[in-house]
């Protein structure tokens, strides 16, 4: 084809909409507004965000950060079409990692890639982004959108996020503090938050089940996108109260995975499994999927979402005070001495 016949070509025709883009960055502006907090010093649009960190209220400030995603939780979304809860995954799974060491969250960035940008679906994920930076007290400072054809199915997206947060360096929670007889509380979660979703969508498809199948009357699709429970707000007040030993945020791996986590060697953590009642959804996971008690607690939360040691001595204190912050606790069982690396040890 001769020069002259050619069409000729732009951004646009390759498959990348920069004013779409600019359409979203407007959305997005008073959603981050929404979630401005002291040390925010710019708003959205520029090459990076500057936050002032709160020095005057630490002697010696430690920078905690964490990266995360949502996994094929994503597909359900993008299947039934609810893009405004999913954000709130994508913020939980970061700050909640955070936390467990003591830390505050201070700023969070979210990472969307799409292969055609919708504005109207991806201002309705930055929703979520946003509602999930309020619960967690962080300031939605910045991200990237990519529009990438050819890189994802047509309606597929993908969701990275990255929190930043601040401790003080003597209240840092390590574990080294862990010891025989402390205590675990266990608070519950409010579904499998983001974690086993190929092992969901494996059972629902094998078990060629319905979306709208109901479980304990809510649709299944809607019981398995209710977002992550975000602990930050109840635990920083529990830290204002407790001196805690540990935490554990329990995602991939679950109780028997998370827990060693945080516990030395020689300490073993022995969980009591008659001390709270799994959830249905989990159930129903369960027995449709028949996936062994092993494999549950290798893969779910199944029920408890966060794990808090403490003394034995504070174990009433500890669960009134996050009673108070309106999560539901179970004492779930206790720290014992056994030779060798640390595992999780069940008790039925």
């Amino acid at each position: 084809m001769s020069q002259q016949n050619q069409e000729g070509l732009d951004y646009k025709s390759a498959g990348v909409d920069i004013e779409a883009g600019n359409n979203l960055v407007e959305r997005i502006k008073p959603i981050a507004a929404r979630t401005r907090r002291p040390g925010v010093m710019a708003g959205l649009g520029g090459f990076g965000a500057l936050f002032e960190l709160p020095l005057d209220s630490y002697k010696n400030p430690i920078m905690v950060s964490a990266t995360d995603g949502v996994g094929t939780k994503l597909k359900l979304a993008v299947e039934l079409g609810i893009h405004n809860t999913i954000g709130i995954d994508l913020v939980a799974m970061c700050a909640n990692d955070i936390i467990v060491l003591g830390a505050e969250a201070l700023f969070f960035l979210d990472y969307y890639a799409t292969g055609k940008l919708e504005v109207d679906i991806a201002a309705s994920v930055v929703e979520g982004i946003g509602k999930g930076c309020e619960l967690a007290g962080a300031a939605l400072v910045g991200g990237e959108t990519a529009e990438m054809p050819g890189m994802y199915s047509e309606g597929d997206y993908d969701l990275a996020g990255f929190c930043v947060g601040i401790v003080e360096k003597e209240q840092i929670i390590d574990g080294s503090q862990v010891k025989v007889g402390d205590k675990l509380i266990g608070i519950a979660s409010s579904g499998p938050h983001a974690n086993g979703y190929s092992l969901i969508r494996k059972v629902i498809e094998k078990d060629q089940s319905s979306l709208s199948e109901l479980i304990n009357e809510m649709p299944l699709g809607k019981a398995l996108l209710e977002p992550t429970k975000i602990y930050v707000k109840p635990l920083l007040e529990l830290l204002k109260t407790v001196p805690v030993h540990a935490m554990a945020h329990i995602t991939g791996g679950g109780l028997t995975e998370n827990l060693p986590r945080v516990l030395a060697e020689g300490l073993n953590a022995k969980i009591d499994l008659s001390s709270w009642q799994f959830p249905e959804i989990f159930k129903w996971l369960q027995a449709r999927g028949n996936i062994s008690q092993a494999d549950m607690l290798t893969t779910f939360n199944c029920g408890i979402g966060m794990i808090v040691c403490v003394d034995a001595n504070d174990e009433a204190e500890t669960k009134k005070t996050l009673t108070a912050q309106g999560e539901t606790v179970f004492s779930v069982g206790k720290i014992i001495s056994t030779p060798g690396t640390a595992k999780v040890v069940y008790k039925s």
